[in-house]
């Protein structure tokens, strides 16, 4: 009984956990304007998570560099199963202007499964709300397989 109850109450709220992974900020800006009255994404559900132990779905902007890979992977495997991997922008997919650089280890996909890609630099606002709205999609087929 209680599993169902906490399975329908997760399902409407899904949370979300941001790590900037080297970024220069453009992608953060257009997250952080999502989740303000004028796009208003919380009327979806989505709020940001404090830790990354309360979230569902984690955000990742920036090209993956050399200071935050371990943390990166440490924060990956704080977030409880099941759990949606987003990168938002182009840099977590092609590491961008930054391919190259030397303190860049490569794109996000080398490090973890991704399951939903924002494109843009910097993505729009509207293309943030559809991409997590997608992981929230995927979210929910993840949890059903797991109550299988």
């Amino acid at each position: 009984m209680f599993k169902k109850m906490i399975a329908k109450s997760m399902a409407k709220s899904p949370w979300i956990y941001h790590v900037n992974t080297g970024s220069c900020n453009g992608c953060d800006i257009e997250l952080v304007a999502v989740l303000t009255p004028r796009y208003d994404a919380e009327r979806f559900g989505f709020k940001l998570a404090g830790t990354p132990r309360h979230a569902d779905i984690v955000v990742v902007s920036g090209p993956i560099t050399s200071q935050s890979k371990e943390r990166l992977i440490r924060t990956l495997e704080q977030v409880p199963e099941p759990k949606c991997v987003v990168s938002i922008g182009s840099c977590p997919r092609s590491c961008n202007v930054f391919k190259g650089s030397y303190s860049v280890e490569g794109p996000l996909e080398k490090y973890t499964h991704v399951d939903v890609s924002i494109a843009g630099c910097t993505p729009k606002p509207e293309a943030i709300i559809e991409g997590l709205y997608k992981a929230a999609e995927i979210l929910a087929e993840k949890r059903e397989a797991m109550n299988k």
